[in-house]
């Protein structure tokens, strides 16, 4: 199977292996018709290894294999997501190539099988999902892979996962806990130990063409506003640095091929103009192709000098539109900065056409 592509099942009891050269872990999430599931008993894996018509077994050949009997799924269940995530803590799926078999689980025919392309940076994906149609079930290979583990995709799928305790500040996540991961519309406060973050920092932004797409020329830029909203300057592949030098981009990536961040733009916050308190990141597509046509677009905030990540947030869907807000980062009147994942697709395909909407955002 390719990503994207569906089969009708001709077993009621089907099994999906899911394998690897190295340890995996593989659950199955059941979810109902708003993409959720219905509570943590639909979570499916190593340390529940049964829910209502779907069960978590160790593979004969390796693996983790998840079995799931259509005439048993309960009737509120529109489909059954099988992931797997990557047991070794800090490991990617960059070289390593899972591979989802799909069985017979009375006669351990094959049905399918799906291998998902062209990974990297993910350490969670979703392998394949089996799902009802018209009555009746199917298969399709999905291949969606998450930076953020197999807690990104429970998180995503309605699982309560526990997290650290709050800081202090109410609603506020900071850096103490080390990397943070954002959702859409959540914010960082850049505070490390009591103390706002004022050195040198990079936005990293990188995208791949989507499955069996041509390259794709993208271009990221950084627009700085004042307390009014009103443009300061913005910084692009046509004005590579802003502000006296406290804003500097990377330089143009014409084809989002190869691995780690496409375009970079490093700003040194403690050297900002206090006339500056908002900056926007944005992407745009000056060849007019579209989102649809990008895939794993992602925006990470690094230390300059030590090059470790801060914060990082992917983007879990694409529109068809040339145009999309990564982030913005806005000054408090405490003097820290603040984060806040955006994902805001809009129609412009030069940073210009961002001014107006990336203004309002902040």
């Amino acid at each position: 199977m390719t990503p994207g592509s569906n089969l009708p099942l001709s077993a009621v009891r089907v099994a999906v292996d899911v394998t690897a050269p190295v340890r995996l872990d593989v659950s199955g999430l059941l979810l109902a018709a708003d993409g959720k599931v219905r509570s943590d008993d639909d979570f499916v894996f190593y340390n529940q290894p049964a829910g209502p018509g779907v069960t978590h077994s160790a593979a004969a050949g390796g693996g983790d294999t998840i079995t799931v009997d259509t005439a048993a799924v309960p009737d509120g269940i529109e489909k059954i997501v099988v992931t797997a995530s990557l047991d070794q803590p800090g490991a990617t799926f960059a070289g390593t190539e899972p591979t989802g078999t799909v069985r017979n689980a009375d006669d351990n025919s094959v049905l399918a099988s799906f291998t998902p392309p062209q990974l990297g940076a993910e350490t969670a994906l979703v392998v394949v999902e089996i799902y009802r149609r018209s009555g009746a079930w199917k298969v399709r290979a999905v291949g969606q892979g998450y930076a953020n583990g197999l807690a990104g995709i429970a998180t995503d799928f309605g699982v309560s996962v526990e997290e650290p305790a709050a800081p202090a500040a109410p609603g506020k996540i900071n850096l103490d806990k080390g990397r943070v991961s954002l959702q859409k519309n959540q914010t960082v406060s850049l505070v490390k130990g009591g103390r706002p973050l004022l050195s040198s920092v990079r936005m990293g932004l990188g995208w791949e063409p989507a499955f069996r797409s041509k390259s794709i020329d993208l271009d990221a830029s950084v627009i700085a506003y004042g307390p009014d909203r009103k443009k300061v300057d913005n910084c692009f592949f046509g004005k590579l640095m802003i502000l006296g030098g406290a804003i500097q981009h990377s330089g143009d990536n014409l084809t989002g091929e190869g691995a780690g961040d496409d375009e970079a733009i490093t700003v040194h916050l403690g050297g900002l103009p206090p006339e500056v308190t908002g900056l926007v990141f944005v992407v745009n597509s000056f060849s007019g192709q579209k989102f649809s046509d990008v895939a794993k677009a992602y925006c990470r905030l690094l230390d300059a000098q030590s090059g470790e990540e801060l914060v990082r947030f992917d983007l879990t869907h694409s529109e068809p539109r040339t145009g999309v807000m990564m982030a913005k980062l806005i000054r408090q009147f405490s003097g820290e900065w603040e984060m806040t994942a955006l994902g805001e697709y809009v129609d412009a395909r030069t940073v210009r056409g961002m001014v107006k909407p990336a203004g309002k955002a902040l």
